[in-house]
This record gives structure tokens, C-alpha cells and sequence, in this order.
């Protein structure tokens, strides 16, 4: 896992950089009658052997993923869920070249996109993070005052002895442990209503975590953090070669299946670029 660190630490360089970018007074954004879902544009990553991800089969090929960040606008709150790739990235148009294995690209900065929908990153109030991976943490400095909701075993991994045997980089997250944080040990209603659910889903990192959202027009829908990565992988439930725990991997993956079937939800796969191309972004909204 150690070969990831170098990249992390270039995302926490480029985290550095927004700090410079958050205000200080930004008023509180408003919230919604009812739960509002934005889907946001947090990069693309151009796997150039994506047999790392389906150990045995497709060596050599390549795959473009994506990389999604979400807002939940409530009545009680907003909560921002993964914060993407840092966007000092879209300063590199040509994209990132990491180990000759993966090129990461930002075209659409988060903080303008929130800004967009009247949601400055400053004014938001809880912050999700599935894992500290450096693809969903690029963006945390830009909200040094919201809330984090993060499992138990990922903060103690993320802050330990060797967060680099994860794959994590605390340079990529350092403005976290300034945050408020709330650690968790299993799933957490955020608004205490049942609409905005932390699901536990331990395997891809020690202390792994996807949400689940209840939609009065649109339904139940789990955002997937990296549960999986894509479709075909989910179809035949396998496991990335870096994966923390490949067994607990396949039991969360079953579990979460049949949660799945239970709620009668969708699941939105955060980084299938194919799937994500059918769902309609920031500033269009699911209610």
C-alpha cells in the first residue's frame, strides 16, 4: 500500500493550497423543506491497468473512472459526503501521471461548484468522508469548521502509528484533526430522522463507510464510496488487488446487497463513469 503515499502527499500539498480559498464569514447557506441531493463533479481517473481493480483479467487495459462528491441539503443541516480530488488540480489541464498507473484530472473546482448552488464550502455544517484515501479527501481544508462524521478504526488508522500501510497520507487530511469530530462504531442517523443514513462497510479500508439517503420524489439511494468501483465488479462481486480486507470486502459487499433489495434502493456507484453519466448534476437536484 506504501505505493500510494507519494501521490497523497501531493494531494496534501495541493490541500495546503485551498486553505487560501476558504472565507471566514461566509453566512449559513439555506436549507431545504425537504432532503435535496446535488450531485457534484469531483474529477476523473484514468486507470491505465485496470486489472488492479479486477485481479486476473484485463491486464493492460485501460478505464476511465470518475470521482463524485455529493451535498445533502436538509431541514436540519447540510452535510457534505467525500471531497474528491484537490482542485488545485484543474491548474493542470493535462492532468496528474501517478506511478504510470493512473492520471487524475479536476475540470470543475468543488468550491465553485457549491458556490454555484448557494452552498460555499464554509457555510457547510457535517462532513462525510467514506475513507481517507487521497481521491475522496482533496477537498477537507476547504471546510475547517464542519462536523466530521468518520467509523471509529478509519480515524485510528488515518491518525496512527502508519497511516501509509492503508494507503493513506495525513498530509492529504492534516486540517481534519481540527475539525469537530464525531467517531462512530456502526451506522449513524446524521438528522435523527432516518432520511440521511452512515451505513458501516468495513473492508476497502479499515473503517470504511457509505451513505444512504431516503428522497420523498426520489427514493432510496446508497452512495457507494469505494464499496466497489464499477458496475461489472459489483455484478461479480470482486475485490480490488489493494483492498484492506479482501473476506470482509465480500461479506460487506453481500450485506450491503441485500440491504439493498430490502430498502428497495439504488445504488450509485461513485465512480462508474458509465452510470454516472445518467445522472443529472449540480445545480439540478434530486428531492
Amino acid at each position: 500500500m506504501k505505493r500510494f503515499s507519494n501521490m497523497f502527499t501531493w494531494f496534501g500539498f495541493a490541500a495546503l493550497l485551498s486553505l487560501f480559498l476558504v472565507g471566514c464569514t461566509t453566512p449559513p447557506s439555506p436549507t431545504a423543506a425537504t432532503p435535496r441531493l446535488y450531485v457534484l463533479d469531483c474529477g476523473s481517473i484514468e486507470v491505465l491497468d485496470v486489472s488492479l481493480f479486477t485481479p486476473g483479467i484485463d491486464q493492460g487495459k485501460h478505464k476511465l473512472l470518475t470521482d463524485s462528491c455529493y451535498l445533502i441539503v436538509h431541514p436540519k443541516g447540510t452535510l457534505l459526503w467525500d471531497a474528491g480530488l484537490p482542485d488545485a488540480l484543474a491548474k493542470t489541464p493535462e492532468g496528474l501521471l501517478w506511478f504510470e498507473k493512473f492520471r487524475l484530472k479536476v475540470k470543475h473546482p468543488l468550491e465553485q461548484q457549491l458556490q454555484q448552488i448557494g452552498h460555499p464550502a464554509a457555510s457547510i455544517q457535517y462532513l462525510g468522508i467514506s475513507h481517507l484515501h487521497g481521491d475522496h479527501i482533496g477537498n477537507v481544508n476547504l471546510l475547517p469548521k464542519a462536523t466530521l462524521f468518520m467509523q471509529q478504526e478509519e480515524y485510528a488508522a488515518g491518525f496512527g502509528a502508519d497511516p501509509s500501510q492503508y494507503g493513506f497520507d495525513p498530509q492529504g487530511y492534516a486540517s481534519l484533526r481540527n475539525n469537530p469530530v464525531k467517531q462512530l462504531h456502526g451506522d449513524y442517523d446524521v438528522f435523527g430522522d432516518g432520511t440521511v443514513v452512515i451505513k458501516r462497510t468495513l473492508g476497502h479500508t479499515p473503517g470504511h463507510q457509505a451513505l444512504f439517503v431516503k428522497l420523498h420524489h426520489s427514493g432510496n439511494i446508497l452512495l457507494s464510496g469505494d464499496l466497489v468501483h464499477f458496475t461489472d465488479n459489483w455484478t461479480h462481486k470482486r475485490v480490488p488487488s489493494f483492498n484492506f480486507d479482501k473476506a470482509q470486502s465480500l461479506k460487506t459487499m453481500n450485506e450491503m446487497e441485500q440491504f439493498i433489495k430490502d430498502n428497495h434502493a439504488q445504488l450509485w456507484i461513485q465512480h462508474d463513469l458509465e452510470q454516472n453519466a445518467g445522472i443529472k448534476h449540480a445545480p439540478a437536484f434530486y428531492d
